[in-house]
Order: structure tokens, then C-alpha cells, then sequence
């Protein structure tokens, strides 16, 4: 397996476990559904995921705020609508693509959080990191399900190459 095969196959799975940790979500109840840092992770998540996306394809960089959305169903339909707009993007990427750079637009924010310019990235490893990234804020959100009572969901890796690699079953 090629690196641009296993980047599509860890962004198959980013999408089943979101779509799972939605269920996990909205399978708590109504009022531990407002807890302030759940929402958060559940806004955060797919604003960076969505970010990267936007660089890549040369979109505006527009993000909506977590207050923009009426509830937490408006804001899994946006993470949802997502994954087409990524898949779509997957499929013109190639070999060569993959070792080019790109500057991030957040570069000179990173500078002044660590103190060094950040050294160039290629999109191989921008696209390493939004599935890593993702995978870290759903640790965090699997902890908050599990403090609020709720029950997360086996997400792993492996478990998904268990299962033979499901497709994403997306709640609601």
C-alpha cells in the first residue's frame, strides 16, 4: 500500500469515527447535550478538519463560529457535509502532489505560540496531522462523553480494520 492509499484509508476511517462519536453524542441527554466543553470539541473538531480542506483547495478561509449553528444536529449536518467536499479532494491528489509544500496561512500564529517559524510542510504531512489532530480531540471528547454519563464508542483503528473498514453510519 501506497502513502496516498493509507492517507485515504485513515481519512475513511476519521469519518466513521465521527460519525460514531456523534451517536455517542446525541445518545446523551438533552441537557448534558449543552455541556459548554462537549460542544466545544464537538465545534472544534471538524472546524480544523475543515480548515485544512479549505487550504488545500484553495477556498476561503471562512469558518463559522460554534454559535452560528442552532444545535448540535446543524453542526454534525455541516461535519457530515464535509466528507463529500474531502473525498472529492482525495481523489485528484496524487503521488507527486503529496511532496510538494505549502505554507500554512496560521504559520505566523504558530511562531508566536512556540517561539520558531514552522518549517515547511508538505501536504503529505498536513495530511497526516488532520486525522492525528482529530484522533487527540476525540480522546478528549470520548473523556467528556464518559464525565457527563454517556457511553463512548470503540473508535480505534484496528477495530475499524476489524470490522472491514465500515463506511461512516452518521446519525439522524
Amino acid at each position: 500500500m501506497g502513502i496516498l492509499e493509507w492517507l485515504k484509508d485513515l481519512y475513511r476511517h476519521m469519518e466513521w469515527a465521527d460519525a460514531r462519536m456523534w451517536g455517542a453524542v446525541f445518545a446523551l441527554p438533552t441537557e448534558a447535550q449543552g455541556d459548554e466543553r462537549l460542544r466545544y470539541l464537538c465545534h472544534h473538531i471538524p472546524v480544523v478538519q475543515d480548515a485544512f480542506l479549505k487550504l488545500w483547495t484553495d477556498a476561503p478561509m471562512v469558518h463559522p463560529e460554534l454559535g452560528e449553528f442552532e444545535d448540535l444536529a446543524a453542526l454534525r449536518a455541516w461535519n457530515r457535509a464535509y466528507y463529500p467536499k474531502l473525498h472529492a479532494f482525495l481523489e485528484t491528489v496524487d503521488e507527486a502532489a503529496l511532496a510538494r509544500g505549502r505554507d500554512l496561512p496560521w504559520a505566523a500564529e504558530i511562531a508566536h505560540r512556540v517561539g520558531k517559524a514552522p518549517e515547511p510542510t508538505t501536504l503529505a504531512e498536513m495530511m497526516t496531522q488532520v486525522p492525528a489532530h482529530s484522533l487527540h480531540h476525540r480522546g478528549q471528547l470520548a473523556a467528556r462523553l464518559r464525565e457527563l454519563g454517556g457511553e463512548p464508542p470503540l473508535i480505534d483503528f484496528i477495530a475499524w480494520v476489524w470490522f472491514d473498514r465500515p463506511g461512516a453510519e452518521w446519525p439522524g
